[in-house]
């Protein structure tokens, strides 16, 4: 068993999503004094559905969201209060500049010799005629931490290029599911091949090119059975009634409801940006195809287990899903090696035992 964290957590979220519920009571058993987690409400329509841990203790941050898009900024209020009430030895904070209370949380910490580590993506490049201005920005604010703690190899190579520490860089690598607890065993199936997409149905999942590339499939076409429900859902049943009318829409799936589908599919497809199931699907033997994104999908999606295909590109979706289920015996391969990954690699005990690793590390 790994050491724990000796010492009392907290821990700052805009909003507590229900997927990070898991993570969030794990790394509370991993903290002998407790993990305390600050978080509020999103925003009306953005659909995030939020959730209890039952091991870390949530507190509720006021949120107040100022403008939108490129310009979105977030203040916490509260922030400073709940600092002196749950009174942390270290804290961890989302790295985005976006939000405004997180100066003042840092300066509080401080002022007491406590620890502040900063959990992101990364800092890609930046592009346009103030860059330079902003990447100075970016820099001042990042220096403000004792160490950071990236989603994924290319967050950190980023943080590391934006001029942090390699030495006080962490790699946790961003995951949603334990480590599988039951054996694979995925029995051999002749005939037409099921995809399986799971996720909200927004525009930019790109469902539409999935629909529109099984059309273009040789026969037998794939089955393709879509899980999820959002705004897109309407115009999409709309589309499949031209373009792929055998496409199965089976609604909002969670937890249980989830494995006969996995279960039950050959290959998983994340045509666009985004996408948590990518993970569960590899811990059922699943091979998947998925959208090139933030750098998470680097240490998920390798040549042995999936592919990765250009996000905007439908030809390089369709070319990928052609070849993809040209050959279902590799297919099967491919699922078991997305399995080891998952068993071995990438879970959420492996993430604790990063987020451990880095606090561990402040108090040597």
């Amino acid at each position: 068993m790994r050491t724990p964290y000796r010492g009392r957590l907290g821990l700052q979220q805009r909003v507590l999503p229900n997927y990070r519920v898991p993570f969030f009571d794990m790394l509370a058993a991993a903290c002998d004094d407790g993990l305390g987690v600050f978080a509020g409400q999103p925003r009306p329509g953005e659909g995030i559905v939020t959730g209890t841990p039952r091991l870390a203790k949530l507190s509720a941050a006021a949120n107040v969201h100022i403008l939108r898009g490129a310009l979105y900024l977030c203040h916490q209020r509260g922030f400073t209060s709940w600092l002196e009430a749950w009174n942390p030895d270290a804290l961890i904070v989302e790295a985005n500049p976006r939000y405004l209370a997180t100066a003042s949380a840092v300066r509080w910490m401080h002022a007491g010799g406590r620890p502040v580590v900063g959990w992101g993506l990364g800092a890609p490049p930046l592009k346009g005629i103030l860059s330079g201005l902003w990447q100075v920005r970016r820099r001042r604010f990042l220096q403000q931490f004792d160490a950071l703690i990236a989603y994924s190899r290319r967050g950190a190579r980023e943080y590391v290029d934006a001029g942090f520490p390699l030495e006080r860089v962490f790699i946790a690598t961003n995951s949603v599911a334990p480590r599988p607890s039951r054996r694979l065993d995925r029995k051999p199936r002749a005939g037409q091949a099921t995809i399986l997409f799971v996720g909200r149905l927004q525009r930019r999942k790109h469902v539409d090119f999935l629909l529109q590339a099984c059309a273009e499939m040789p026969e037998p076409h794939p089955r393709l059975v879509i899980v999820g429900d959002g705004s897109e859902r309407a115009p999409l049943e709309s589309l499949a009634r031209h373009v792929y009318p055998a496409a199965e829409f089976a609604g909002t799936k969670h937890g249980a409801e989830l494995e006969p589908f996995f279960m039950e599919a050959d290959l998983f497809v994340l045509p666009g940006t985004g996408g948590l199931a990518v993970q569960e699907a590899m811990a059922h033997g699943l091979p998947v195809i998925v959208a090139k994104g933030d750098g998470t999908q680097d240490d998920l999606v390798r040549g042995g287990n999936g592919w990765q295909t250009a996000p905007e590109d439908y030809a390089a979706l369709a070319s990928t899903l052609r070849l993809a289920l040209a050959d279902v015996g590799r297919l099967r391969k491919m699922g078991e090696e997305s399995y080891r990954i998952v068993s071995e690699e990438v879970n959420l005990e492996s993430m604790v035992a990063a987020f451990v690793e880095a606090l561990k590390s402040l108090n040597s």
